[in-house]
């Protein structure tokens, strides 16, 4: 494996997950589908043929003597955009439900949602050029340099080569990545929005703002200057356990600079503030006139390969192709007319989310469960409850690649998938630029690519016009179609047009038959470049929000707050580099990061093994004593689930934060996933234990 110097986006580096990916591809394959009655039986190998007789009979069963509602699929940003769309179709148009939500729900809605807030669309406004330009970077709530190595290496050769160039960092550990920094700014956890409007409380105060950019191209100022009155550097720094003297550079590095960059990821989107976060980022942007422009912007980084097309496509509970939302009349009622449907087809309401799933399995309200490309045995908040619902499912089906996952032990259908590099399908990445990933080898026996699967069901269910594709460039044909003046226009690319001219950045519309002139066709690096935004005014808005604080602070039983993050080799759950050796090698096991003053408090010593529990769950580590993490904070990795522990009880520890408020207030699931857990850390000199994200008390 080596990268492809020609590529726009990573210039021909790789990161030790691509440069070890095909040590992956041939092992612990699902070859063949498997089928079993209950989970308490062991899987019988079956045929297409009887796998999809078999799911067809249960969807017509619970469609009819239930109802669609009772019908869901949890899919992925590890999808291609071809897969996205055929689902997109199946379940919200074809079957009428919206019940189709990703993994992307956890990681990306609330950037999704900050963007459609302020901006009045999805969609990141900036390029990676801007890495090379910008004068600042604000990176808050990621560690770049393990998460998004290209992108770091991209923008840490821009700061070595520039003195003039400043790099701001929030994050509660000293990562790689705030080693690179000129300020590192350790906050507390939970008081991001006290930083960002501390920032902008000395912004206004000191004059650094753009008023002919406020007047002109923004709305709800008025609101977030009352808001930003109360947050003065004494209160901040206090709230956020930082000097003033810091804060007060962070606000003048900001102020002083012509071409701001901000990035983000996880960290802020996976909170119950999250999209409260992302405004709050969007509104320093918003003051001081940073965005439209080389070098500048609010950049959300993606956090899986492919969630930007997943977006694009509809493929979250809420969406519809094109950058729609199901909530929309107008919007239904183009996707229905563009398939085919009778009016109302589209269900007007948003579908179950991810969590809202999960709670459906425990009250009955969902009948069948569709799990393709992700693990949520692993992944999912409160991960207890979540795998008693998993065992209370009536019917589960599960499509991978690999076997075992943890989630296959909750599965009664097992559908062998295609993986990357053995299908045909385009991706968007972080900075909007299409790339088409082409097959160099035949899936394994029987597996299938994800959208031939969802399309077969189609055709089987009585769908076969809707459902006629032979090939994904078809697929990829039609769904561009459905993007056709809308944010996203990507109707002047095709897999052809990708192969011919490489990488695209949209929008890219299609030629006018009136207009010969190339460039009319080639997209805008930036977004919001005109300084207009897609609001009802033009304007973008700005958000007020005040700090919530954590959700659920520490207290004297639970005094720790504990995060959790990735580390440089491992992606997610393990389902492929766990089975990489030289990844292995260099992260062997989990940890627990904790300040030295702490681990002397409790005697805890490197190396020793630390009971950590939540009010949830219970998990084991040996400790890192190290000054990286902030005192009264911890820090476990998330990539151990039980198939890697040593111990039965791993993932004991709930994954809460991965419900971020999102996109809908009204969401239920919100209210239960929270970010940090509050958990109790014992001395015990026990086995090995798995990883999640929460917060915490020692005794």
């Amino acid at each position: 494996m080596r990268g492809d110097k020609a590529h726009p986006s990573s210039q021909g580096m790789v990161c030790v997950k691509g440069a070890t990916i095909a040590e992956s591809l041939d092992k612990n394959r699902l070859h063949y589908p498997m089928v079993r009655d209950s989970l308490d039986q062991e899987f019988r190998r079956v045929s297409w043929d009887e796998a999809f007789d078999l799911i067809t009979k249960r969807i017509q069963t619970v469609r009819f003597t239930q109802r669609p509602e009772a019908l869901c699929m949890y899919g992925s940003g590890q999808f291609q955009t071809e897969d996205y769309y055929i689902a997109q179709k199946l379940m919200k148009g074809c079957l009428g439900t919206n019940n189709f939500d990703a993994n992307s729900r956890l990681c990306m809605s609330s950037a999704v949602s900050g963007y459609i807030q302020s901006f009045g669309s999805d969609g990141p406004p900036c390029c990676y050029e801007d890495l090379e330009l910008t004068d600042c970077v604000f990176l808050i709530g990621t560690n770049t340099a393990e998460c998004h190595p290209i992108v770091f290496n991209r923008l840490q050769k821009h700061h070595k080569k520039n003195r003039k160039v400043k790099m701001i960092v929030v994050d509660p550990r000293r990562t790689p990545t705030a080693e690179a920094a000129d300020l590192h700014l350790a906050i507390r956890p939970g008081t991001d929005i006290d930083l960002l409007n501390g920032i902008a409380h000395l912004l206004m105060r000191w004059n650094y703002i753009d008023t002919m950019f406020m007047d002109d191209c923004t709305s709800n100022f008025p609101a977030y200057a009352e808001v930003i009155r109360h947050y003065s550097p004494e209160i901040v720094a206090n709230q956020c356990g930082i000097s003033i003297e810091d804060l007060e550079t962070a606000a003048r590095y900001w102020g002083k600079s012509e071409r701001v960059l901000s990035l983000w990821s996880m960290g802020v989107n996976q909170s119950s503030e999250g999209t409260a976060k992302v405004r709050t980022i969007i509104n320093l942007h918003l003051m001081t006139g940073q965005i439209g422009k080389p070098g500048a912007g609010p950049f959300s980084l993606t956090g899986q390969p492919n969630a930007m097309g997943g977006r694009e496509a509809g493929g979250l509970a809420n969406l519809l192709p094109g950058y729609r939302v199901v909530k929309n009349p107008q919007h239904r009622a183009e996707v229905e007319e563009f398939w085919g449907l009778k009016p109302g087809q589209i269900s007007p309401n948003p579908g179950l989310t991810a969590w809202d799933m999960i709670t459906g399995l425990e009250n009955g309200a969902v009948e069948l469960l569709w799990i393709a490309a992700t693990n949520p045995a692993v992944s999912m908040p409160d991960l207890e409850r979540t795998k008693k619902a998993l065992l209370r499912s009536p019917f589960t089906i599960y499509q991978d690649a690999y076997y075992p996952t943890e989630t296959s032990a909750y599965a009664h259908v097992l559908l062998p998938a295609a993986q990357w590099g053995e299908k045909t399908g385009v991706m968007t990445n972080s900075e909007r630029v299409l790339t088409l990933s082409q097959a160099f080898r035949q899936p394994p026996r029987e597996a299938k690519a994800d959208w031939e699967i969802f399309a077969e069901v189609g055709r089987r269910l009585g769908f076969e016009k809707e459902f006629a594709f032979t090939n994904s460039a078809e697929v990829y044909a039609e769904f561009v179609k459905l993007t056709k003046t809308r944010p996203c226009d990507m109707t002047g690319i095709s897999h052809a047009q990708l192969q011919a001219e490489g990488p695209t950045q949209w929008p890219y519309p299609e030629e006018s038959p009136n207009c010969t002139d190339a460039i009319n066709r080639v997209s805008n690096k930036r977004l919001y470049t005109n300084l207009r935004f897609h609001t009802p005014d033009g304007r973008a808005r700005f958000g007020a929000y005040y700090s919530k604080g954590l959700a659920e602070p520490p207290d004297p039983d639970y005094s720790f707050v504990l995060t959790n993050g990735r580390l440089y080799g491992h992606w997610h759950t393990q389902t492929r580099t766990g089975r990489i050796e030289k990844i292995c090698k260099m992260h062997p096991e989990p940890f627990i990061e904790i300040h030295p003053r702490d681990a002397a408090k409790l005697d805890i010593v490197d190396s020793m093994y630390v009971e950590v529990r939540s009010r949830r769950g219970k998990a084991k580590f040996p400790a890192k004593v190290t000054k990286a993490i902030a005192p009264g904070t911890v820090f476990v990795p998330m990539h151990w689930g039980s198939l890697w522990a040593d111990n039965a009880e791993a993932n004991a520890l709930t994954h809460p934060e991965s419900c971020p408020d999102s996109l809908q207030p009204e969401l239920k699931a919100c209210a239960v996933q929270l970010i940090p857990i509050l958990v109790e850390v014992t001395i015990k000199n026990h086995q090995l234990q798995s990883s999640q994200s929460s917060a915490a008390k020692c005794t």
